[in-house]
C-alpha cells in the first residue's frame, strides 16, 4: 500500500493510497486521481517522509532493536504504509498549515450546506422567485443558475450565494 501527499495545480493538498506506484501511474493516466476540493486532474506528488511499520503502532521500537509482536490488523492505517519520497520537478510549494485548516473548513462548510438543502438543479431561479414572492413554502435550496438569471435574482432583491461544490460531493451524500 503507498500513501502519497498529492496536489493540484490551485495547490489544494490532499492524500491518495494506492495499491502500488503502478496503480497511480494507471489511474492518473486515466484521469482517475482528481482533487477533492477542485476537481482537477492535474495532479503532482509531492515530497514527503517515509513511514515505517515497525508494529502496527503497539509501541516504540526497543533500543535492542526489537519489534513489539503485532496482531492482524484489518484494514492498514498510514502508519502502516509506505509512502512514496518523490516528487516531480513542477511541484507547486507545500500549503502552510493555516491553508490546510482553510480547506477542511471549506469542505466542511460546503457539507453542511449539502446536508441542509434541497437541490432544485436547473430550476434555481424559478424556486428561488416563488418563496421569495411566497408562493412556496419557505425551505433552503441550492441548484445551478446562470451569470444572467444569478443577476436578475439579485436585481430583484432575492439573496443568492455561489457555492463551488466538488464533484466528489456532487453524489448522494453518506
Amino acid at each position: 500500500m503507498k500513501v502519497l501527499d498529492l496536489q493540484c495545480r490551485q495547490g489544494h493538498s490532499f492524500e491518495g493510497w494506492f495499491a502500488s506506484q503502478d496503480d497511480y501511474d494507471a489511474q492518473r493516466g486515466r484521469g482517475l486521481v482528481t482533487c477533492p476540493v477542485c476537481n482537477d486532474s492535474e495532479i503532482t506528488k509531492m515530497l514527503s517522509a517515509p513511514r515505517l511499520n515497525l508494529g502496527h503502532g503497539t509501541g516504540p521500537v526497543s533500543s535492542q532493536g526489537d519489534s513489539p509482536s503485532s496482531s492482524a490488523s484489518p484494514a492498514p492505517t498510514r502508519d502502516e504504509v509506505s509512502v512514496d519520497a518523490t516528487t516531480s520537478t513542477h511541484s507547486p510549494a507545500v500549503p502552510s498549515e493555516a491553508l490546510q485548516q482553510m480547506q477542511a473548513a471549506m469542505m466542511k462548510m460546503v457539507r453542511h450546506v449539502m446536508a441542509n438543502t434541497e437541490d432544485v438543479g436547473g430550476r434555481f431561479a424559478e424556486e428561488a422567485r416563488k418563496i421569495h414572492y411566497g408562493e412556496r413554502e419557505e425551505r433552503n435550496i441550492r441548484g445551478q443558475a446562470t451569470r444572467e438569471e444569478t443577476e436578475a435574482l439579485l436585481d430583484e432583491g432575492i439573496d443568492v450565494l455561489p457555492l463551488p461544490v466538488p464533484e466528489s460531493l456532487k453524489g448522494p451524500l453518506q
